[in-house]
């Protein structure tokens, strides 16, 4: 045995941490219980907390009509144009003719034999040169000796904002400044004009490089112009971008169930992977000696209100459709609370073209099911909700316990201290007996010893 009572040839060490242990196990099992416990619930919540803001991100990006619309738009030429529609088109087919373009105004100063380092201002002061466009003015000062490489720098700083751009075309003749603007259609010229004292007049010599025009284009016949080649209004809810001059394209708009099949089926695999990852968070496990364990959530009362509040929706018509997402072969497995959907009973609906209208008032709108999804998880996902709530809580007795710890840990210090002193002490008394224990002895012995002489 240990001896550390160099008195007592007791092991107080021993002593002092059996005592000490004895009465930090109970508090310390319930602050490890609990630490672990929270711990392993903020994990979780926070888990949910994420899932759910990615569900509702996805939810946000469908409630779009035009998700829903069902309708395709087609170019028989893609080389002629190409098409988008909106959920504001009606089926329909339409020939176009493309006969020409819009283009841009594009215009070219005089020519300079000293080419891109020849001076444009050779005056002693700044000069101004007025750059016009749809009877906008923009003035750009051109200082005294600025060189004609200098002069398109400035351009494209000022001139940025308003699409207009500068450069030089150089050939054996010299060089000239070329303004591009970006805007297409007629009326949209670009001149540069000075004062006759500002001995810019060469830089204003200007000629038409490209005269800006507006697309012109036949559809079903009519003959109709625009001043870009993208043609939003032509054809109700059908935007057109024109591609070539002198081509022609049949632009067809039909209704297309595979869309909005596609369209349904994100929301469905957006929802199952929600109640995926709840599931695996609330799941009982049953080990192979016949014991429970939990997820991080299993019971939690919350995370069950939020999953029924959006099964709820699931089964709940919007006011004008009154459709469900189970007259199209779309139901909740009772095992899993996943979706699944049945393809044949999803078909047979498509076949009435009143659903095919219809399936978009029930999912988009102020009343539609994504809607309406959105509304019932706001409680949980809004900041300062039930789950911030939940987390904050939850932190805030992580802090807690910390705190308890500590005071523990001085706790059981301020004992050990206590205990080794109370040991040592006694220690010494023995050992001190045992010294005068040991004197008396020798006393009594040399007596003894004395009187047999």
């Amino acid at each position: 045995m240990k001896s550390s009572g160099v008195g007592s040839g007791i092991d107080t060490d021993a002593i002092v941490t059996a005592l000490v242990n004895a009465e930090k196990a109970p508090k310390q099992k319930q602050i490890d219980t609990q630490t672990l416990t929270t711990t392993t619930t903020l994990t979780a919540v926070g888990t949910v907390t994420s899932a759910l803001e990615t569900y509702r991100t996805a939810v946000a990006a469908m409630n779009k009509a035009s998700n829903f619309s069902g309708l395709t738009g087609a170019s028989s030429n893609d080389k002629a144009a190409s098409v988008t529609v909106t959920d504001s088109a009606s089926d329909g087919t339409y020939s176009l003719e493309v006969t020409s373009l819009a283009s841009a105004s594009k215009i070219s100063s005089g020519v300079y034999a000293d080419k891109s380092d020849a001076v444009v201002n050779a005056t002693s002061t700044p000069q101004t040169l007025t750059i016009t466009q749809s009877y906008k003015d923009s003035e750009i000062s051109i200082p005294a000796g600025a060189t004609l490489a200098q002069t398109r720098d400035l351009i494209n700083t000022q001139m940025v904002g308003r699409g207009i751009s500068a450069n030089i075309l150089t050939d054996a003749s010299g060089s000239r400044l070329v303004l591009s603007s970006s805007t297409t259609g007629k009326g949209t010229e670009i001149t540069m004009t000075a004062s006759a004292d500002s001995g810019l007049g060469k830089l204003t010599a200007s000629t038409t490089v490209t005269e800006p025009v507006n697309a012109v284009y036949k559809i079903d016949g009519i003959e109709m112009e625009s001043s870009t080649n993208t043609v939003a209004a032509a054809i109700s809810g059908v935007s057109l971008k024109l591609l070539e001059a002198g081509s022609k394209s049949t632009i067809s708009v039909s209704t297309n169930t595979d869309t909005l099949k596609k369209a349904t089926t994100g929301f469905v695999d957006a929802y199952n992977a929600l109640m995926t990852q709840l599931n695996t968070l609330t799941k009982v496990t049953i080990g192979a000696d016949g014991t429970t364990s939990g997820g991080g959530l299993t019971g939690d009362s919350t995370v069950r209100h939020m999953i029924q509040a959006m099964r709820t929706e699931l089964v709940t018509s919007s006011s004008s459709s009154k459709l469900t997402l189970s007259q199209f072969g779309i139901n909740t497995d009772r095992k899993t609370g996943l979706l699944a959907m049945d393809d044949a009973k999803w078909s047979k609906a498509m076949a009435d073209t009143a659903n095919v209208a219809a399936i978009q008032d029930m999912f988009t709108g102020k009343d539609g099911l994504l809607s309406r999804m959105t509304t019932a998880t706001d409680a949980y996902a809004v900041k300062g909700g039930i789950l911030a709530s939940r987390s904050d809580s939850l932190s805030g007795t992580l802090t807690k316990l910390t705190e308890q710890q500590l005071s523990l840990d001085r706790r059981i210090k301020n004992l050990t201290d206590t205990l080794n002193a109370k040991y040592t002490a006694m220690d010494t008394l023995v050992a001190q007996l045992n010294a005068t224990s040991k004197s008396i002895m020798t006393t009594l012995n040399a007596l003894n010893n004395s009187d047999n002489d």
